[in-house]
């Protein structure tokens, strides 16, 4: 064997040697991370078994949504907070809440820079249909933030939360792998460790949210019809509407906003065409229709109000009635079980610690 031959195996044997020797360091490295991170035992976030009311039935103006109706509606308790955690431990609610989210959790040695974070987040987590939303530490604020496109900082702990349910269900199974892989392989991009809840508790906890929503997402229908074969125009139908401080928006829709510019409620055409600006001078239309979206808006009772007193004047000046689906006349006694209905939402969704118009809410109806 030549000297060549010999000095080539010697250097495959040392660079064998150098590769073994930092896999185990990283090991190493990790596993103390993990036990670091993960040394305290956390809470279990369990439901409560508390038994609700059953919704009494709707009257006619009361619009559920298209989920399927549940005799029996659970109750969602809200998540255990854990003795031994600072508050700023965890991040807020309004962003990431372990009662209606998923939540992932990250550490890393390594600094994790937010823009690079949210163009892995991107690619691995691509094919989810329910919302994932970032917040990392900052610890330079001693602040939690929440992480976009355009976020610049730098963390070293993160948190990504998978809302359990929305409108259009629960979360499946399917989609919880997605999210526990792309995870894991961001976890891996990034040398930091995650943790996951267990499966089979957030699968069993977006179903019961699904069906606790599924309860309360109620939308209020007051209709404006027009009388003895006459119609509105659409110049005067957008005079009244912007006079009354009404905005026309691109979902075809005026909305009633609050002073954060929340919607209150809606006026929609009657007839399936949208209301679009360029095409107002030309509409004409049988009727209107004000909505009234009871888990996304707050102090609903006082907003119902207001919404059925501008729908009363644009009856008015319009020469229209005031009728609920079925074209039955609204008088004082149909409003007032629509106003009871109402309480009755804001109050189970409170009991919840879900409630009405407030940013979880808004979350799970949006």
């Amino acid at each position: 064997m030549s000297d060549l031959q010999i000095s080539l195996i010697g250097i495959g044997i040392a660079f064998v040697g150098s590769v073994y020797a930092y896999n185990k360091w990283q090991e190493r490295k990790h596993r103390k991370l993990a036990e670091r991170v993960f040394r305290t035992e956390h809470d279990d976030i369990l439901l409560s078994n508390t038994a609700a009311a059953p919704a009494t039935s709707a009257q006619p103006e009361v619009e559920p949504n298209n989920r399927p109706e549940e005799r029996i509606e659970p109750v969602i308790g809200k998540p255990a907070a854990s003795t031994e955690a600072a508050p700023a431990d965890e991040p807020p609610g309004a962003w990431v809440d372990a009662g209606i989210d998923c939540v992932a959790r990250f550490e890393s040695t390594e600094v994790i820079g937010g823009g690079y974070l949210w163009q892995a987040q991107q690619q691995a987590l691509a094919k989810l249909t329910k919302p994932v939303t970032w917040v990392g530490y900052n610890e330079r604020n001693r602040a939690w933030e929440l992480i976009t496109a355009h976020n610049a900082g730098d963390y070293h702990r993160l948190r990504a939360g998978l809302l359990l349910a929305d409108r259009r269900g629960p979360l499946s199974d399917a989609e919880l792998t997605l999210f526990s892989n792309g995870v894991h392989h961001i976890a891996d991009e990034f040398l930091a460790v995650a943790e996951m809840p267990a499966r089979g508790d957030m699968l069993a906890r977006a179903e019961e949210l699904d069906r606790f929503c599924a309860n309360v997402d109620i939308q209020i229908g007051v209709n404006v019809v027009a009388e003895g074969g006459n119609s509105f125009a659409g110049t005067k139908l957008r005079a009244l509407s912007e006079a009354a401080g009404l905005v026309l928006r691109e979902d075809g829709m005026f909305h009633v906003c609050d002073d954060s510019d929340a919607t209150l409620y809606t006026l929609s055409n009657l007839e399936p065409s949208l209301f679009v600006v360029d095409d107002m001078k030309t509409l004409s239309t049988q009727g209107i229709t004000f909505t009234l979206d009871v888990p996304c808006v707050a102090d609903g009772k006082r907003a119902f109000d207001r919404m059925v007193q501008l729908a009363e004047q644009m009856a008015s000046s319009l020469g229209g009635a005031l009728v609920d689906d079925n074209r039955t006349p609204l008088g004082g006694s149909a409003l007032d079980v629509i106003r009871d209905k109402i309480a009755e939402i804001e109050e189970r969704m409170a009991a919840k610690g879900l409630p009405a118009g407030g940013p979880q809410a808004l979350r799970l109806f949006s």
